[in-house]
């Protein structure tokens, strides 16, 4: 049986991994902000209405941390609203939706991993708008919905940590990388073949998704150093140096450890999370080819 499924934010890191990992059975409509933008509710309205899908994949969001903190605004607009005018297009035509959220919606207080039913408390204002978009889609749609918190999210195009390490390792002798914040650092490759999983199994509710291990900023940018130099991607030297958050003082606060609990995920979908390292050694190696 083909799913019809619209995908937002075509052209970032998980939109791109999403087309170029489709699955056969997988009719696809994936779309950038000049054609569907979310925060036009008649727009996004009229596009669901026309291509009538089975699942909507939200990869549309406003991920510039530290960015959000000036322009709040913006933020909730298109994490908390367009994700609301999405989930209200989604029930006007009967289409399920993945709601793609983060790990930021934790404070990195508890000590241990996040279930899914832990106690949110966004630190900054990215967090709070990606909060919002969670509330919306899960009152509007319910058990219709699949709300996907995720972390770290990387991949060989757009904006991220990788590409900004490689790019840095390359102009500077020297960094420094902040080594008191923890999670895992997520391929958006391994995190679209999940959300994949997720729709043929049909999996609805709040879970959590990350590849598997922990790092910290400083473990992921030595194994991007290593790798990359491995892979002949990098050729200058450049010495890498753990400071403390407190050393590097940004406008949002970050939670200082963010792991989440993949377990009722892995059950629902019938796979567990390839171990971060080996996930991103396969992708410096290809250079970001699935």
């Amino acid at each position: 049986m083909t799913n019809k499924v619209l995908v937002t934010g075509c052209n970032g890191q998980l939109g791109i991994a999403l087309q170029q990992i489709k699955p056969p059975d997988v009719e696809m409509l994936a779309l950038d902000r000049s054609k569907l933008d979310i925060t036009n509710f008649k727009q996004v309205k009229d596009v669901v209405e026309q291509f009538k899908p089975d699942w909507i994949i939200n990869a549309a969001a406003y991920t510039a941390v530290d960015k959000a903190e000036s322009e709040s605004k913006n933020a909730f607009l298109i994490n908390r609203d367009g994700a609301e005018n999405l989930a209200r297009a989604a029930e006007s035509c009967g289409a399920r939706m993945v709601q793609v959220s983060t790990d930021y919606v934790f404070d990195g207080n508890q000590g241990r991993p996040y279930k899914a039913e832990d106690p949110v408390n966004p630190i900054n204002v990215y967090g709070e708008s990606k909060l919002g978009g969670e509330i919306a889609v899960r009152e509007i749609l319910g058990n219709e919905s699949l709300i996907l918190r995720t972390a770290w999210v990387y991949a060989f195009h757009g904006k991220n940590f990788l590409t900004t390490m490689l790019r840095l390792m390359q102009e500077r002798e020297k960094l420094d990388v902040v080594e008191d914040q923890i999670g895992t650092p997520t391929s958006a490759y391994t995190l679209a073949d999940a959300i994949f999983s997720a729709i043929k199994n049909e999996v609805t509710g709040t879970h959590h998704w990350t590849d598997a291990g922990v790092a910290s900023w400083y473990d992921f940018a030595n194994a991007i150093y290593e790798l990359g130099t491995t892979a002949g991607i990098l050729e200058s030297a450049c010495r890498l140096a753990p400071i403390l958050s407190e050393a590097y003082p940004t406008p949002a606060k970050r939670p200082v450890c963010s792991l989440l609990d993949k377990q009722s995920f892995r059950k629902a979908i019938g796979e567990d999370g390839q171990q971060w390292r080996l996930v991103l050694k396969r992708v410096i190696g290809s250079a970001g080819k699935p």
